[in-house]
């Protein structure tokens, strides 16, 4: 009796693993292409931004900073951030969702902008930290599995697919787009 307990457990613990990995990936691989695609994006535009004479003094001198400094200058925008996505929480608790979710999605932009910047500015300093180089290499190996993972997946490869069929489609030339530009050419002979 027991053991068709124990089987039963596992089973059912199996099929729960295997229900919720899918969907758990997909929001890792979701977090990691949002913040890859933001953190390039958002600090190419706080590098054009650091292009103004005060913000450029400004980056120099955090490029220029010691391994302890530019630690804690890289923590600075998560700790900082973080009353604000408390208020944020605190708006979507008295039924203010919407508002409450701007907040936390501008919230991240902005720290994810800030700290791309920050990494970017103090890379060299920062690996010198034993600890935090060892994180980023586990952070690293994390991510290009969960890419992997990501790309092997059918609803991957089914949504690149779709998006090459569409993207086919659009060079593709439709009947209205045919049609506008021959009556553009007669158009232009009639003038001429």
């Amino acid at each position: 009796m027991n053991d068709d307990r124990a089987t039963t457990r596992k089973t059912l613990l199996w099929r729960l693993r295997r229900l919720l990995t899918g969907p758990l990936v997909l929001l890792a691989a979701l977090l990691i292409a949002f913040e890859e695609f933001a953190w390039d994006e958002l600090s190419d535009l706080l590098a054009r931004l650091g292009r103004w004479p005060v913000l450029r003094q400004l980056e120099a001198a955090v490029a220029r900073a010691t391994p302890p400094v530019a630690l804690s200058l890289f923590l600075l925008p998560v700790l900082g951030l973080l009353p604000v996505k408390l208020a944020a929480v605190l708006l979507i608790s008295r039924g203010h969702a919407v508002l409450g979710l701007l907040v936390i999605l501008l919230a991240k932009l902005l720290g994810t902008a800030v700290a791309a910047r920050l990494f970017s500015l103090t890379r060299n300093q920062l690996m010198r930290v034993q600890w935090f180089a060892r994180a980023y290499q586990l952070f690293m190996r994390f991510k290009n599995y969960i890419h992997d993972r990501l790309v092997a997946s059918p609803a991957w490869q089914a949504a690149h697919r779709l998006l090459d069929a569409v993207r086919a489609r659009l060079r593709r030339s439709s009947v209205w787009s045919r049609l506008g530009r021959r009556m553009s050419r007669q158009w232009q002979h009639l003038r001429k």
